[in-house]
């Protein structure tokens, strides 16, 4: 009886093994080389920035599918998006680098906090709490959802408040999807004016909340002569191509026209910002490595 059942289980075993085996010969699909090479030219950070499930789901559509650009990879830049061309026979189209903006300025805006959060540290959660921890429900919550998410290590959080590197950051728009508060937008690198401030009220209700709150006041509108500028959802918004095919030679009118100092000259920004990084590095301390080397010098004797 044992014999019986083990030779059954064996018979039934190498039938099954025998079906597999037709099986992967009968739908078996033959890949496209092309898929593993343009993998291999791919970054590998698989941030979806690209639209697509990881470098492996983007490497198998602009194989496969003559719709998807060879330079959807905002990870690699040019040099990918030159090698997936190659690879694809694609033709290479110059895409507009982005990074990611955080519309909020609440510390200039003393922004006050509406109670005690003793959650979760997470913006998600926090943004269901009673309309937030800040009084402004429009403000950034600063507990680093869009640094957990970054791939890069482009963000972190500064004083409450979530900071982008720009140097570090590719605009794969994977922390833009993980804030709650729609925060952080994607900006082109050359953009020469930014927003600072995400609220959809206006007047008093802003005023009451934020000393630099954009309080829909249109001066900006009415004084951008490239009319880039407008209100959208019930923020200010800038189409960013019409100002830059305008050129600087409206001087940043919106900026200076600005009562509360919401849009702000980028190029202002990082020269302001390269300043401090200098400051920084000038009061910084040795590090350990270096003033060991330097106490393991002979000293001259007096």
């Amino acid at each position: 009886m044992v014999f019986v059942s083990i030779m059954t289980l064996f018979a039934l075993g190498l039938a099954a093994s025998v079906i597999l085996a037709v099986a992967s010969r009968v739908f078996y699909v033959k890949e496209d080389p092309r898929v593993e090479a343009v993998v291999e030219a791919l970054p590998g950070a698989n941030c979806g920035g690209c639209g697509f499930a990881g470098c492996e789901g983007y490497a198998t559509a602009v194989v496969n599918d003559p719709s998807v650009p060879a330079n959807k990879c905002c990870a690699g830049g040019a040099a990918t998006s030159i090698a997936v061309g190659e690879l694809t026979g694609k033709t290479v189209a110059e895409a507009e680098p982005l990074y990611a903006l955080r519309r909020c300025d609440k510390l200039a805006g003393k922004v006050a906090p509406r109670y005690q959060y003793q959650g979760m540290p997470s913006c998600a959660a926090a943004a269901l709490m009673r309309g937030g921890t800040d009084v402004c429900v429009y403000s950034c919550l600063g507990f680093g959802d869009c640094v957990q998410v970054c791939p890069f290590g482009a963000m972190e959080v500064r004083d409450g408040l979530a900071c982008v590197d720009r140097s570090k950051c590719t605009g794969c728009g994977v922390c833009v999807a993980a804030c709650p508060r729609g925060i952080l937008e994607l900006t082109p690198q050359r953009g020469r004016v930014a927003v600072y401030c995400n609220t959809r009220d206006k007047l008093r209700a802003v005023m009451d909340v934020c000393d630099v709150g954009c309080i829909k006041c249109g001066k900006c509108i009415k004084t951008c002569p490239a009319k880039a500028v407008r209100l959208e959802d019930n923020r200010i918004v800038i189409d960013h191509l019409l100002c830059l095919s305008y050129g600087p030679i409206c001087e940043e009118a919106c900026v200076s026209t600005c009562p509360r100092h919401i849009l702000r000259s980028t190029r202002n920004l990082v020269a302001l910002r390269a300043v401090a990084d200098a400051d920084d590095k000038a009061v910084r301390p040795p590090a350990p490595e270096t003033a060991a080397s330097d106490q393991s010098r002979p000293q001259p004797q007096a």
